[in-house]
C-alpha cells in the first residue's frame, strides 16, 4: 500500500474541504435558476423558430447541468469515502484499505478533471474539434511520425470517452500518412486539444534506415473548433472548385471503385479541404462543405483578431505552424513541451494517448499567464 490510512483520511478531507470552497464560488443557485429559465423558455413554441438561438441556449443549459451534477457527485463521493475510512479506522481490514486507496485515486482524478472543466471558459472551448495532421519534410519518416501522432490522439479520445470521426485519410506510399483530418466529438473537445496546434518534433533511430542512424522528423497538427452557427458563411458557387477522385484510404469495399472522394478549393482564400471516408460522394460533399465553412469562419475570425492585436493571446491555443511546441525523444524516453518547460520521462505512455497530465499542465499554465496579463 502506498498510503497509510491516516494519510488517506487527511488527503480525502482536504479535497472535501476544497470542494466545499469551490461550491461557494460556483453560484449554484444562480446556475439552477438559469436552467429553470431556459426550460421555461423551451415551453414556448416560438423558442424553436430561431434554430441557432435555441441550439445555443440548450447547449448552455446542458453545460450548466453537467457542472452541477458533477459537483454533487464529487461532494457525495467525498463524504462516502470519509465515512468508509472512518469505519475501517474502527475495525481495520487490509483488503478494504486497499480497495479504498484505489477508489481515492479514481476520486482524485475525477476532481482534477472537474477543475480543468471549470477552467475551460474561452469561446468555443466546449465545441467539437477538427484535427489535421500533415508530415513535414523528411519523406517516409515524417509520414510515419504523422501517423503516430494521429493514433496518439485517437487513443487519447478513447480514454476521454470522446468520439472520433475520420473525415479524410491519405495513406503514405510506403508507410504512414500524407494527411489525415478527423473530427473529435464530445464535451470540451476543443478546449482540451486546442493547445496541440503546432509543430511536433520526433527524435529516434529510424526504422526505415538500414544504417540505424538517428533521425529528426517533424509533423504539424492543426486544431480548429467545429463552429455551430455557420449559416452566415455564404459561399457562392463561383467561389469554389470541386474535384472528385477515387478514395485511397483503408476504407471499405467501395474504396477505389468510384470517384466518391471530394476536394473543395475556396478560390478567394486558397483554403483546400478534402473528404473521402463517407460512403458516397453526396456524403463527402456535405462533409467537405461543412469543413470549408468552418475553415473560412476560422480564417476570418483569426484575421480579425490579428487586426485587433491578437498577440495578447497566449501561444497556448494558437500554435502557429512555424512554432515547434514539443519534442518526443525516443533515445532518452523523454517528452518536452517547450512552451512551459514541462518534461516527462514517460514517452511510451504519452504516445499511447496518456496525455491527461500534459494537457492539464498546459491549461493551468495558460490560465496563470492570462490572470497575470502575460503571454509566452
Amino acid at each position: 500500500m502506498a498510503m497509510e490510512l491516516y494519510d488517506l483520511q487527511v488527503s480525502t478531507s482536504n479535497i472535501h474541504n476544497k470542494l466545499n470552497e469551490l461550491g461557494n464560488s460556483l453560484q449554484k443557485e444562480t446556475k439552477q435558476n438559469r436552467i429553470e429559465e431556459i426550460v421555461k423558455m423551451m415551453e414556448d413554441p416560438s423558442f424553436w423558430l430561431d434554430r441557432h438561438l435555441s441550439s445555443s441556449l440548450i447547449k448552455e443549459m446542458n453545460n450548466l447541468k453537467s457542472i452541477l451534477e458533477s459537483f454533487d457527485k464529487l461532494i457525495n463521493w467525498s463524504k462516502s469515502l470519509l465515512d468508509s475510512i472512518e469505519e475501517i479506522r474502527k475495525e481495520y481490514d487490509l483488503e478494504m484499505h486497499e480497495l479504498l486507496e484505489n477508489e481515492y485515486l479514481n476520486f482524485k482524478k475525477e476532481v482534477d478533471n472537474f477543475e480543468i472543466k471549470l477552467l475551460l471558459k474561452e469561446p468555443y472551448d466546449s465545441n467539437n474539434a477538427i484535427l489535421e495532421f500533415h508530415p513535414g519534410a523528411g519523406g517516409v519518416d515524417s509520414q510515419d511520425w504523422a501517423e503516430m501522432l494521429f493514433r496518439m490522439y485517437v487513443r487519447y479520445a478513447e480514454r476521454k470517452d470522446l468520439k472520433v470521426d475520420i473525415l479524410d485519410y491519405q495513406a503514405g506510399e510506403e508507410a504512414g500518412i500524407k494527411s489525415v483530418t478527423m473530427l473529435v466529438k464530445g464535451e470540451n473537445a476543443y478546449g482540451f486539444l486546442k493547445g496541440e496546434k503546432g509543430v511536433h518534433r520526433l527524435v529516434r533511430i529510424s526504422p526505415f534506415d538500414s544504417a540505424k542512424k538517428r533521425h529528426t522528423s517533424f509533423s504539424s497538427v492543426d486544431v480548429t473548433p467545429e463552429y455551430n452557427d455557420l449559416d452566415e458563411v455564404v459561399i457562392n458557387d463561383d467561389e469554389i472548385r470541386v474535384d472528385t477522385y477515387r478514395s485511397s484510404g483503408a476504407g471499405g469495399q467501395h474504396i477505389n471503385k468510384t470517384d466518391s472522394a471530394v476536394r473543395m478549393t475556396h478560390l478567394p482564400t486558397g483554403i483546400v479541404v478534402s473528404c473521402q471516408e463517407g460512403r458516397s460522394q453526396i456524403e463527402n460533399r456535405e462533409n467537405c462543405m461543412n469543413m470549408l465553412r468552418t475553415k473560412i469562419w476560422d480564417f476570418f475570425t483569426r484575421k480579425a483578431e490579428e487586426e485587433r492585436g491578437a498577440e495578447r493571446r497566449s501561444k497556448i491555443g494558437t500554435g502557429e505552424r512555424s512554432e515547434k511546441i514539443r519534442t518526443y525523444n525516443y533515445p532518452q524516453n523523454r517528452v518536452t513541451d517547450h512552451r512551459i518547460n514541462y518534461t516527462v520521462n514517460t514517452l511510451d505512455r504519452i504516445i499511447d494517448g496518456d496525455l491527461e497530465n500534459l494537457l492539464s499542465a498546459l491549461i493551468n499554465e495558460d490560465l496563470r499567464l492570462k490572470l497575470d496579463g502575460q503571454s509566452f
